[in-house]
């Protein structure tokens, strides 16, 4: 018997499932519904090949959508500690979310849930995405509803602030640059400011 060129990995040190699902999300927002196959998921985490059909023996589909509760989950938590007395401090609070992401990744990343739907086939994976945008629509409506918005000014305006946000970071990514997204997000700034106004 040879010996192996290293020792194993103690099982307390194995990457677990959260490990593998956060390597899948960051490959989803990175490269997409075909970047976040198996065989990258364990190069970026580091598990062991078995650990990922144990906890997907759904395959492909499970592993995304666990990408994407995960994405929900951190989105949810963002959106909780969006605070601000004010519907502007709301916009501001999620348009920097956005920012920072590209700031911190020098505009190589982008929102998980948006690279499935351009890129996933999937009526299962789809249908969670859509259910996301939704969760995010209502609660970010919410939130500047509650912060002094209009309710029916409130969702319309959650709509755009989510697809000015995400059309922004794409033109960002594809520019290597965060000046598209900061041109949106002042014109969203703007139109917000007219809506109050109004």
């Amino acid at each position: 018997m040879r010996p192996s060129a290293r020792p194993p990995t103690p099982a307390a040190e194995r990457p677990g499932r959260a490990a593998l699902d956060a390597g899948a999300l960051r490959l989803l927002a990175t490269g997409g519904f075909q970047a976040t196959s198996f065989s990258n998921v364990l190069k970026l985490t580091g598990a062991p090949r078995g650990s990922i059909y144990h906890h997907f023996p759904g395959g492909k589909d499970e592993l995304v959508i666990a990408a994407l509760d995960l994405a929900e989950a951190n989105a949810a938590a963002a959106l909780t500690a969006v605070g601000g007395t004010t519907p502007t401090d709301v916009a501001d609070a999620f348009l920097e979310m956005w920012r920072q992401l590209l700031v911190q990744t020098d505009c190589g990343a982008g929102c998980s849930v948006l690279g499935v739907t351009v890129s996933a086939n999937s009526p299962d994976v789809l249908e969670r995405a859509a259910e996301i945008f939704r969760e995010w629509r209502a609660s970010l409506a919410q939130r500047l509803a509650d912060a002094g918005l209009e309710p029916p000014a409130a969702e319309p305006f959650a709509v755009l602030l989510i697809a000015g946000a995400e059309g922004a970071v794409v033109l960002s990514r594809a520019e290597k640059s965060i000046d598209p997204f900061d041109t949106v997000a002042a014109e969203l700034r703007a139109h917000l400011a007219a809506l109050q106004a109004s």
